[in-house]
């Protein structure tokens, strides 16, 4: 009983526990300077100091054992921690082992979760590159960086980069497979990275068209047995079979292809009978390829392939095959969803949000573009094969639109009937009841169908030139639907021949801001600038158009055209010049180059351009004038008579170049066949005054026996001629007397009087001679395929130049001297005015008539 030591009743064994330490508050850490270095330094690294003997958490009680005496314990007054030991204090002993407790603690040890006392982790050794081994890793990593940037090079079109770029990766995979046998290491060579070398060297090969090098590359991967699957790279060197238009040997490797490829890859194993079937289309062996065909619609049908088979059977003419294949065609589901999808259906914002963001994705363009393909596969095939299943072609395309309805292109049926119409109107059968009356069926469908209906038979009324019932449709199209770029070009066209430019020009503007790309309304948008005058803006038109359609020669002659009325006649030039460039053929330019080198002194250019224009188009009185007139100039009258003479036969009524070449042989000293013209002259045109004073003046010279009788008729032609011009001079005076009696009543009858009455002034001739005859504006079609046609106008070629104009009139006076002194009265119609062909030629062709006309004004529709 000595050594038995009863616990004091105020001792509470598990005392303390629930007391709380502020040092161990983490909320105010943010103040604890010492925590604070410690986490911004190392100065949490040191090794904390260790407690005295192992034990648990410090109590602030002696511990009673029944083995000895009390062992006092630090107070703490908090609570106290597991494994923590203060002041020698030792966990009170338990008959149950607590978890998280152990017995083999030394003293001395602490509580480092972290492991922190044991300072900081070693350095990592550093890589010795020139160990073997490192050195293949590198250079195999440069081999891989190699490969991708081949692949990317080819991504953005640098095919010669990504050439050089797997043709290096080849060199150093070799390099790395010879390093690899000097060190003795073979068993780990990289067969990925040879054969990835080699499959991206083949396809660079491929790419840059060297398919012998290509085709080396594939067979080199092919023979290799250790390449698993490498056998279906045959479809590689099958297509490059195909380039190279060996279609018998790609026949051969898409077949092999074929064997070495599983059932389990379906897809793949359809397509390289697609492109089988496609070879035996190129070879002319329609019924092979028809089984091809026939096999993948009957497994996998798709679009394409049955648009093939329908090819096929229209090949061989199989009118009741093509009707089947026609409805596998449109039967075909493309796996799609409905448009429906994309509306929002609620007031959901969240659900609104998702279908906004799906709308516009990749995946709904992949679909949109997936269903236009298909649609356009339909409408191809149903314009093919309806003039051919049925006895005619209104009944064929009849059927393809019942089965159309039928489908799930019902929208396309409507499409189908507007082609039909068109494809009439493609025949030039403007006149036909059926393509007018087809159109004139959609006027109550729905708006789409409607406008574009009503935008075609306004432009079939526009090329009848009906205007008011192109009108009519045209207002018909625009309330069906406001953004159709088509009908407002329509309207702004039956608006411009009205004339009334300013308002065609708006409507060409409206479209132009609902389809900045439709080239027609920029055109005549152009056009109506370059008429109101607006030249400037005119040609801003003009060059945003060329940078659209680089190659048309209607802009470009337009240019040319502008610039030369802002007085530019070298950027005039060389327009033109890109014109010759496009059409070198082209009369009408050529001469126009020849014009303009003639107003720049440039003789023998305009000489070479007018021989050009000559070559080409031989009946241009205006060119046949230049050119007889250029003769003169040079003193060759012999070369001169040929182009005279051919102006006879364009015009034989007009006696101006009948006279010209008999002058020309007169002067060339070939009387006797001057003498003969001037007979034939006066035979046609008996009361012409000047053949006969040239025949009177050469019978005189010749010394023949008709001269008192040529004479004779000089005179009644004379006499005759002279009271003709009273008539024309008392009828003047007449007229204006009369306009002098009717001033005097009232003004609306004055104004009346003398619009009826008055013959038009001198002046007021001049000035419409001189004004641009109106083009017609550019009808938007896009149905119809125009060609831009070039004629001489009958007016243009009874145009003269200035020279030509300086020779008398057939019903003018020959001189002003006494026509009684007939010597002094014979004038050489070649005489000083021929002298200067330089004036007579500088208007061989109006520059205004022949762009309007010619060119200028007519461009393709669309």
């Amino acid at each position: 009983m000595e050594n038995v030591h009863l616990a004091v009743e105020e001792d509470d064994l598990y005392s303390g526990y629930n007391d709380y330490n502020p040092t161990f508050d983490s909320e105010e850490l943010e103040n604890d300077v010492g925590f604070q270095q410690a986490v911004r330094t190392s100065h949490g690294r040191r090794p904390p100091m260790t407690a005295k003997f192992p034990g648990t958490a410090i109590g602030g009680r002696p511990l009673v054992s029944s083995f000895g005496s009390r062992i006092p314990m630090a107070s703490s007054m908090g609570r106290p921690m597991t494994g923590a030991v203060q002041d020698g204090a030792a966990r009170p002993m338990t008959a149950v082992r607590a978890a998280g407790y152990s017995s083999s603690l030394m003293r001395g040890s602490t509580f480092d979760p972290l492991g922190q006392s044991k300072g900081p982790a070693p350095p990592l050794e550093a890589k010795n590159e020139d160990t073997a081994e490192e050195k293949i890793k590198i250079l195999e990593k440069k081999v891989n960086d190699l490969i991708e940037e081949s692949c990317i090079a080819q991504s953005i079109g640098a095919l010669q980069l990504a050439l050089e770029k797997a043709k290096e990766a080849g060199r150093k995979e070799r390099a790395l497979i010879r390093q690899r046998e000097a060190s003795g290491n073979t068993e780990h060579i990289n067969l990925d990275l040879t054969y990835s070398v080699l499959l991206n060297l083949a396809n660079q090969y491929a790419n840059n068209e060297m398919y012998p090098e290509a085709l080396n590359s594939y067979h080199v991967i092919v023979k290799n047995k250790m390449f698993t699957n490498a056998g279906r790279l045959k479809v590689n060197m099958a297509n490059i079979y195909f380039k190279q238009k060996n279609y018998p040997k790609a026949i051969k490797f898409y077949r092999m292809a074929l064997d070495q490829i599983s059932n389990n890859h379906k897809e793949l194993r359809i397509k390289i009978m697609q492109n089988i079937g496609v070879v035996f289309v190129r070879l002319g062996q329609y019924s092979d390829a028809i089984t091809s065909f026939e096999h993948i619609m009957a497994e996998s049908p798709n679009i394409k392939t049955g648009f093939n088979l329908i090819l096929c059977y229209y090949a061989i003419g199989d009118r009741e095959r093509m009707k089947k294949a026609f409805q596998k065609l449109i039967s075909v589901p493309l796996g799609i969803d409905d448009e429906d999808k994309y509306i929002p259906a609620s007031d959901d914002p969240s659900s609104n949000m998702v279908i906004e963001a799906i709308k516009n994705d990749k995946l709904h363009q992949m679909e949109r573009d997936l269903k236009v393909l298909a649609e356009k596969y339909i409408m191809t095939a149903a314009k093919l094969i309806a003039p051919a299943i049925e006895t005619s072609f209104a009944s064929g395309f009849d059927w393809c639109v019942d089965m159309v309805k039928c489908s799930q292109y019902v929208e396309l049926a409507n499409d189908l009937e507007i082609n039909k119409a068109i494809t009439y109107l493609r025949q030039k059968d403007f006149n036909q009841v059926e393509a007018v009356e087809t159109l004139k069926t959609f006027e109550k469908k729905d708006s789409r169908v409607k406008s574009a209906a009503a935008t075609n038979l306004s432009f079939l009324y526009f090329l009848e030139k009906d205007y008011d019932q192109a009108d009519r449709y045209a207002d018909l199209a625009m309330n069906a639907d406001r953004y159709n770029p088509a009908a407002l070009i329509n309207k702004g066209n039956t608006v411009f021949v009205k004339k009334d430019y300013e308002k065609a020009a708006e409507f060409y503007k409206e479209a132009l801001r609902n389809d900045s790309s439709c080239t027609e309304a920029l055109y005549n948008l152009g056009l109506s600038y370059k008429i109101m005058n607006r030249l400037e803006e005119g040609l801003d038109c003009f060059l945003k158009l060329h940078s659209i359609l680089r190659n048309s020669a209607e802009v470009m002659y337009q240019l040319a055209h502008l610039y030369e009325q802002l007085g530019d006649p070298q950027q005039a030039i060389e327009w033109l010049m890109q014109v010759i460039g496009v059409t070198p053929t082209d009369p009408h330019v050529l001469a126009k180059l020849g014009k303009l080198h003639d107003d720049e002194g440039d003789k023998s250019q305009a000489f070479q351009y007018y021989s050009e224009s000559f070559r080409y188009f031989p009946s241009n009185i205006d060119v046949i004038e230049w050119l007889g007139a250029y003769y003169i100039e040079t003193q060759f009258c012999e070369k001169a008579i040929q182009y005279f003479e051919r102006a006879t036969l364009i015009q034989p009524n007009f006696v101006k170049w009948q006279l010209i070449v008999a002058s020309c042989y007169r002067r060339s000293g070939n009387y006797q066949k001057a003498l003969e013209t001037y007979k034939e002259i006066h035979r046609r045109f008996p009361e012409n005054v000047e053949c006969l004073r040239f025949l009177v003046r050469l019978s005189t010279d010749m010394g023949l026996k008709e001269v008192q009788e040529y004479a004779t008729k000089l005179k009644k032609a004379e006499k005759m001629k002279e009271i003709r011009e009273q008539r024309v001079k008392s009828g003047r005076e007449n007229s204006a007397r009369g306009r002098r009696e009717g001033s005097t009543g009232s003004a609306g009858e004055s104004i009346i009087s003398t619009s009826v009455l008055t013959s038009p002034k001198k002046s007021d001739v001049t000035e419409n001679a001189k004004a641009e005859p109106q083009p017609e504006p550019k009808q938007f079609s896009p149905l119809l395929d125009s060609d831009s046609g070039h004629s001489s106008s009958s007016s243009k070629g009874e145009r003269l130049s200035a020279k030509m104009r300086s020779l008398p009139g057939s019903n003018e006076p020959y001189e002003a001297s006494n026509p009684k002194e007939l010597d002094a009265s014979y004038v050489d119609p070649l005489g000083p005015q021929m002298d200067r062909p330089k004036t007579g030629a500088k208007k061989p062709v109006d520059d205004d008539d022949f762009a309007d006309e010619d060119l200028g004004d007519d461009l393709l529709p669309e």
